[in-house]
């Protein structure tokens, strides 16, 4: 009997030990598992960090480009705005000489009709005659000062286009 209390003891000792080593294997095999979890764990890490980084450098790019752009679009505005602020000052000029001519014409007519000279303005060098046609030259009534002192006068321009 001694010999089979003896025996049991030693199966005892072996259970406990195959149980030791089964913990072992078991506790192996999870931290194998642990660290290939982990290793994915790294890499997932490691490509949404490099997916990250892409998308910086793109966003970049795009900010650059976008920057770009509105800097030519901002110079653009710049120069079209100069060039509005020249066409506002010649239409002031344009339309300050053409007042200046209306005043002229209105006294020249209102001269004219005094002297019985009557123009049309519709048609371009067409006069009408009231009077007698003696002291004509050129179509001028030579009698009207005005028309005496102006009648070989050059006429003068000035190119208001060139800035």
């Amino acid at each position: 009997m001694a010999s089979s209390s003896g025996s049991s003891f030693i199966q005892n000792s072996g259970s406990e030990e195959d149980l030791q080593q089964l913990m072992d294997q078991r506790k192996r095999k999870r931290m194998i598992s642990n660290r290939e979890s982990a290793r994915r764990s790294r890499m997932r890490k490691q490509k949404h960090l490099d997916d990250l980084m892409a998308q910086v450098s793109t966003l970049r790019k795009e900010n650059n480009q976008i920057l770009t752009s509105m800097n030519v679009t901002t110079q653009h505005y710049l120069n079209v705005e100069a060039e509005n602020s020249i066409l506002r000052a010649q239409l002031g000029e344009l339309s300050h000489r053409l007042e200046s001519l209306n005043e002229i014409i209105a006294f020249l007519d209102a001269n004219d009709n005094c002297n019985g000279l009557a123009m049309d303005h519709n048609e371009p060098y067409s006069f009408n005659f009231a009077q007698n046609h003696d002291s004509m030259v050129d179509g001028f009534n030579m009698t009207n000062s005005w028309n005496y002192h102006c009648a070989n006068q050059p006429i003068m321009t000035a190119d208001v286009l060139q800035y």
